[in-house]
């Protein structure tokens, strides 16, 4: 299968959780400012919404989403433990993280990408995704994983979010049990082997 990505993406996530599961993915990296693939080709033809991350099935058929992508993965290696069977109320958890991941976190960040975003709205952001970065102190005190002991997808997601905090200049400080769990999960080989493809990306 192939992976469509660019570095500083959701797409990260996909790639973490490939390598967890010793999934071998294809990577094709993607200028997603221009829409265009290394050769000059459209990006569009492979995903009209022009996003990453984009997985190219064996069949050659195209799955996107990021979170939908990881549950693809996960589901093609039963019994694994990043992501429970289906009918399990802990796979549900995972859900429902994966969830709040999407919307209150990946999405929080959306405005301070936006060159447009007015000054006002990007401290409103800021505070916005400092509320959700409480929560998730809490939460974090008293496990090491979103779930509690095993690292998920949802983690993968989660922490490939919290990276943008660096583009934006977000100390997690304040926020010691937050700031912990980010390099425990940086800690991981399968982070460490796709961050640094991502900078082997950025350097070609």
């Amino acid at each position: 299968m192939k992976l469509y990505l660019t570095p500083h993406a959701c797409s990260l996530a996909v790639d973490i959780v490939a390598r967890e599961l010793d999934i071998p993915l294809a990577l094709e990296w993607v200028d997603v400012r221009a829409k265009k693939l290394r050769d000059g080709s459209d990006y569009y033809k492979v995903n009209p919404k022009g996003q990453v991350p984009t997985l190219q099935l064996d069949d050659g058929a195209f799955l996107t989403e990021g979170p939908v992508i990881v549950q693809y993965l996960a589901d093609g290696k039963p019994g694994n433990a990043l992501l429970p069977a289906p009918g399990a109320m802990a796979r549900y958890r995972v859900l429902e993280w994966l969830n709040f991941v999407g919307t209150e976190l990946h999405k929080g960040f959306t405005p301070l990408f936006r060159p447009t975003t007015p000054q006002e709205y990007r401290e409103i952001a800021r505070q916005n995704l400092a509320t959700r970065f409480k929560w998730l102190d809490d939460v974090l005190a008293s496990q090491p994983f979103l779930t509690g002991a095993t690292f998920s997808v949802a983690d993968a997601y989660c922490y490939t979010i919290l990276m943008w905090s660096k583009l934006h200049d977000i100390d997690l400080a304040p926020w010691p049990n937050l700031a912990a769990y980010v390099a425990r999960v940086a800690a991981r080989p399968s982070v460490k082997a796709a961050e640094e493809a991502e900078r082997q990306a950025k350097a070609a």
